[in-house]
């Protein structure tokens, strides 16, 4: 172990009830304090922050500092307001209990917290100990009664687990995602018996690593089973007068429903609570800001504002501010018997009990970029510092870029991966990935730490999310899963009709799931499952008007025909823009690597995964002879700009001129800025041409597009009035382009077929969704939200004072900003007035669009630099400027708003690492029209992050997709539907570009038809939910190749427990379709005593191998006609008769090849079935 570097060895604690005080700990030098106490005294520390933000950064530093043999817990905070209506997220209450059970346990190590978690009331100490399931492998523990302990414990049971607090029952499976834990488990039940636990991931389902035990905590810090119910209904009647039933809490806890914001009626469920501090024995050690009185009694002025702003609404009752929390002297008394020690920044007057550490602030040595030797002042430091240094980073980018920075200098340098390795490494400098926010000079131990940001500026650093893997734009328009019964679906022989369930029939005796759909006049349509393939969801119109069609009519067969003579015109005339593109090579750019390093260096923030993919398609796009095409859909705030700035320095130091084409003239000045600031230290000239220049301003842009002075021109449509006023362009980026008409899209045009073009939007409208994916422009998907990037937290109501009031005032209070979007600048006065008598403490101005501009601007400006709270303004904003202070948005007639615009206003909030607000006011339902409440509802049910692209297919369906390609095709995509439209498309698109005429007549999906008579389906007892049985049912019938089947089947093993005999007939009917279908084979139908196999016009069968074979053995085989083949055996074990069939269809046998050559010898078409015993 080191020797300490700043606490002394074996320092005196104060003694039980009395503090010690230490000062001078600058930047993270009370986090190495900290744990340097906490190794030596051999004792647990609890380490109380200031605020949240300052307790994320002590744990990061903590855990750099102590090493993993120290164990570093985090009590985290709700992130909810005192008596807020929702509870906090699920992953929160989960990290929450997993501490509180870590605690009783907890011997030695650090707990950070911030100061006002401790006067939060939790549970009692004995609650999560008495309400935790231990399971170990071999337990017996009998299932009924262990799913009914998870219901009493808080676990939602859900078809399938993605979050803390739920469990899927499946068979002999069952699956937790336990609290406390970062993964699910999988238990696989023998009977009675738990035989085998297992980690799974959440994502792709699929097992992972067994373990021997493991702790099922409560799901809850509130206890949901029927006494604790019965004990709160008790409680609530005698601690609330009037009729409890008329309040939604009472109602919905009585139904055993967790109602949102329970945790603030805690002390109804116990008879006593507990604070943090009770949760610690006599042993720890307390280290508090020296403020830490000032920082209870500021909490409860906050909490008190906020009791009167709650208590207002008689539906929801909320208990006083003394009874949800500990307030008072409660916590200094609990906290007065441990021995404490305050910490400060500043010195601390001297004392008995107190010291000052021999702490410094690092001088000034920013990395300046502008200047010959950027590293000037860096290097001035570590001539004239007298000791070891080490250089903390935020990535292992960063590490690479500053390390290759120093080691040209003949520096004697090293990375090193933690603390403990740079005290013991021989070299003088060392540099390491470390969370260290603000460095520190120890000049008695001779160690600087040096921060990223003390060298290159302020960074953000990105949390690691979860990835969502079916965010892909072919899986967000195919799936299935959110086919509820009643939705249209499209059959591709059969027209439109309503999918009514999943419903297993008998059949001539045999047992088979079909999906059930209904057609016009009642007519039904029973499809087996195997042949999903040819069933679509249905999008281009409303559920209600969709077209359904009769069965046994032409109607759906005249449909299809105009729409395919309207597709193959379509497809000619796109082909023949990206045609010319083709034809005319584009600029292929070269740029210096170590000046786009540098250039690099000045994005402020850490690039999040997508982020940086995209950047590099982008990039490859550039430097590529072929004019670039690509669309970047990325929800808003998510970094959109930055892949814009990089393509424009590419551009421009491969001499050509950028045109940004913007919708409004609020946001080209926004990206004038950003761009000046960005290219502030290099050549570039950027201009601005909008409403705000005046005419000479104008001339003198002009004047400079001619003559290439102007690098870069940012402007919106009145831009494309002067197209050919430029000397050379080499790239148009378009932001926003669901905002820009038709007409201006057709001036685009005229640019597309020579010039690279980089199209920037959230929502994409659905012509631009459907050219991307129809492969014929490129599509990069940003779905990452950058660092302590919040979901944007929706409501939709009526309006109502109460809850207008707490928005602003709830924002207000956090020094936040509000937008107040009223869309009528009629009466937008009328509404200001009204704002001003709901919320007096508020400063609010107006603006809109009709307003003079340079008014417009000036308040626009004060808006930013937080001048005033509320913006009451039109859509203006839609656009407008990024303020990240502004965290809650009020939308008023949200109704009368299209899908791509409610989702653009809500991304105006939202761009701080703070939770934002979006409260949509709408009339009542019953008076709104039906699209406007599907609107609402597809905004209000896609409140996750990325959720942009999501919401452009949604808008296909509400809207119909007449813009998709232009009016004349709403009607054609309404009654064929979007799916088979661009996969009509896609064919013609491809024949044309083989230099075929398309033939679209021919059938889409013309697999082979196949009945073996044996049951081949999923039981419902074995995948019990019709969703998840309707995916996978697709996934079977969808696969391309015997390996994707086999992973299959080792997946839904896996998931559901061993494959029944159906299923194992399903899987085995989809291989033998599919290289029957290869092999050009229609129809193959065998029962017990064998059966026939008609071929198909185009089949690849050897007719002269067909004879011999039949010349060969002419008891078994016959040909009847030119296209069927007879078959006569003993078939009547069905895995014969599979297995028979397989072997026929063979070719990668060599014995089947000599004996039943059917196959046309075409490597092409070499596929081998593999025996598929044992599998």
């Amino acid at each position: 172990m080191n020797a300490p570097l700043i606490v002394s060895t074996n320092p005196t604690l104060p003694a039980s009830g009395t503090r010690a005080a230490w000062g001078s700990l600058f930047g993270a030098s009370l986090s190495l304090a900290v744990a340097e106490l906490a190794r030596q005294q051999d004792r647990p520390v609890l380490l109380l922050a200031e605020d949240p933000r300052h307790a994320d950064q002590l744990e990061a530093e903590v855990h750099f500092f102590a090493g993993d043999d120290l164990p570093v817990e985090h009590f985290v905070e709700w992130e909810t307001l005192p008596w807020d209506t929702f509870s906090p997220h699920q992953d929160i209450i989960s990290e929450r209990l997993r501490v509180l059970a870590t605690l009783p346990r907890m011997q030695n190590g650090i707990l950070i917290a911030t100061a006002t978690a401790l006067q939060q009331r939790l549970p009692p100490v004995e609650y999560v100990a008495a309400r935790s399931l231990a399971l170990r492998e071999g337990q017996l523990l009998p299932r009924d009664t262990f799913i009914d302990a998870l219901v009493s414990a808080g676990y939602l049971r859900v078809p399938q687990v993605s979050e803390h607090g739920e469990f899927a029952v499946r068979g002999s499976l069952i699956d937790v995602f336990p609290m406390g834990a970062d993964t699910p488990i999988r238990i696989d039940f023998f009977d009675d018996e738990i035989e085998s636990l297992r980690w799974f991931s959440p994502d792709t389902q699929l097992s992972g690593e067994r373990t021997p035990t493991v702790d099922v905590l409560p799901a809850r810090e509130v206890p949901m089973d029927a006494d604790s119910i019965r004990l709160f209904r008790d409680r609530y009647r005698e601690r609330f007068e009037g009729q409890p039933s008329k309040s939604r809490v009472y109602r919905e806890v009585s139904d055993g429903i967790a109602h949102g914001g329970i945790e603030y009626y805690l002390p109804l469920f116990f008879d006593e609570t507990a604070s943090l501090v009770d949760y610690l024995s006599p042993r720890w050690v307390v280290v508090a800001p020296a403020g830490l009185e000032t920082l209870f009694q500021q909490f409860e002025v906050e909490a008190r504002e906020r009791f009167e702003l709650c208590s207002l609404d008689r539906e929801r009752p909320i208990l006083s501010l003394e009874e949800t929390f500990m307030v008072g002297s409660e916590i200094p008394d609990r906290l007065d018997p441990l021995p404490q020690i305050r910490y400060s920044a500043n010195a601390v007057a001297d004392g008995p009990a107190t010291t000052n550490f021999e702490t410094r602030m690092p001088p000034a040595m920013k990395i300046e970029t502008r200047y010959e030797d950027a590293a000037a002042a860096l290097l001035q430091f570590l001539e004239s510092f007298d000791g070891r240094v080490l250089f903390s980073t935020d990535s292992p980018g960063r590490r690479e870029q500053l390390f290759d920075m120093l080691s040209g200098r003949g520096l004697d340098l090293a990375r090193v991966e933690h603390w403990p390795g740079f005290l013991a490494d021989a070299h003088r400098i060392g540099v390491a990935v470390a969370p260290v926010e603000n460095g520190v000079l120890l000049p008695h131990a001779r160690i600087a730490v040096i921060s990223e940001q003390q060298l290159f500026g302020e960074r953000t650093r990105t949390r690691k999310r979860r990835r969502r893997s079916d965010r892909d734009p072919e899986t967000i328009i195919r799936q299935l899963s959110d086919l509820e019964p009643g939705s249209p679906v499209v059959h591709e022989e059969h027209g439109v009709g309503r999918y009514l369930g999943l419903t297993t029939l008998d059949a001539g005796g045999i047992t088979a799931e079909f999906l059930h759909l209904e057609y016009a006049d009642g007519d039904k349509l029973y499809v087996p499952v195997h042949a999903l393939e040819l069933i679509s969801r249905y999008t281009g119109a409303s559920p209600e008007n969709a077209p359904l069609h009769r069965l046994g009519s032409d109607q759906w067969e005249k449909a299809k025909r105009r729409a395919i003579r309207r597709i193959r015109d379509v497809a000619a005339e796109l082909l023949d823009v990206y045609a010319r593109r083709a034809a005319r090579p584009g600029h292929s750019f070269h740029w210096p690597e170590s000046d786009y390093r540098s250039f690099e260096a000045g994005f402020p923030f850490e690039l999040t995964d997508d982020q940086a993919r995209t950047i590099e398609d982008v990039l490859e796009d550039l430097a590529s002879d072929k004019p670039m095409d690509r669309i970047v859909c990325g929800d808003v705030g998510f970094g959109k700009t930055e892949v814009a700035l990089r393509a424009s320095f590419v551009a421009v130091h491969g001499g050509k001129q950028v045109v940004v084409l913007v919708p409004t003239t609020l946001l080209a000045q926004q990206h004038g800025q950003t761009f000046r600031d960005r290219f502030a230290d290099w050549p570039v000239r950027v201009e601005v041409l909008s409403r705000f220049q005046g005419t000479r301003e104008v001339k003198s842009i002009l004047a400079g597009m001619r003559s290439g002075a102007v690098d870069i021109v940012i402007g919106t449509h009145r831009l494309l009035q002067h197209t050919k006023d430029f000397r050379e362009v080499g790239l148009v980026i378009i932001d926003e382009e669901h905002r820009f008409g038709v007409r201006h899209k057709e001036a685009i045009k005229a640019w597309r077929s020579h010039v690279d073009m980089l199209t920037l939007t959230a929502t994409p409208i659905p012509r631009t969704l459907n050219m991307a994916l129809g492969g014929l422009r490129e599509m990069s998907l940003i779905t990452t939200p950058p660092a302590e990037r919040l979901a944007v937290k929706t409501f939709v109501s009526e309006w109502n004072d109460v809850v207008i009031r707490e928005a602003c005032l709830r924002e207000i209070k956090r020094g936040g900003q509000v937008y107040f979007i009223h869309n009528r600048v009629e009466d937008i006065e009328r509404v200001a007035q009204q704002l001003e008598k709901l919320v007096p403490e508020a400063s609010i101005r107006i603006g809109h669009g009709q307003m003079p501009e340079r008014e417009l601007e000036q308040v626009m400006l004060d808006f930013y630099h937080r001048r005033f709270s509320i913006l009451l303004c039109t859509t203006i904003v839609e656009s407008g400027i990024d303020v990240p202070t502004a965290n809650t948005i009020i939308i008023n007639r949200a109704d009368r708003f299209g899908l791509a615009q409610l989702h653009q206003l809500r991304g105006r909030v939202g761009r701080s690492h703070h939770r934002a607000y979006a409260y949509l006011v709408a009339p009542p339902r019953a008076t709104m029209t039906a699209d406007a409440v599907k609107r609402l509802d597809a905004i209000d049910s896609l409140e996750d992050l990325g959720s942009g692209f999501t919401l452009a297919t949604h808008d296909l369906e509400i809207r119909g997709a007449g813009e998709l390609l232009g009016d004349v095709q709403s009607g054609q995509i309404q009654e064929i539907g979007f799916s088979l439209y661009t996969e009509l498309l896609g064919r013609a698109v491809d024949s044309l570009r083989a230099g075929n005429e398309p033939d679209l007549e021919a059938p889409l999906h013309a697999g082979a038809d196949l009945n073996f008579h044996v049951p081949a389906l999923l039981p419902d007892d074995y995948v019990p939910d019709v969703h998840l049985r309707l995916i996978t049912y697709k996934r079977i019938s969808a696969a391309a190749s015997d390996e994707e089947l086999r992973d299959l089947q080792v997946e839904l093993i896996d998931r559901f427990g061993l494959l029944p005999g159906a299923t194992k007939n399903l899987v085995r009917l989809a291989s033998i379709r599919r290289v029957a279908t290869e092999l050009g084979i229609e129809k193959i139908d065998v029962a017990d005593k064998g059966g026939y196999l008609v071929f198909g016009a185009e089949s690849r069968i050897d007719p002269l191998a067909l004879v011999k074979l039949v010349q060969n053995d002419s008891r078994r085989y016959r040909l009847q006609g030119s296209n069927r083949l007879q078959l006569k055996d003993d078939l009547h074990d069905p895995d014969r008769r599979q297995l028979h069939d397989s072997h026929h269809l063979q070719p990668g046998n060599n014995h089947t090849c000599q004996e039943y050559p059917l196959y046309n010898r075409c490597q092409k078409h070499q596929a081998d079935l593999g025996n598929w015993h044992g599998i």
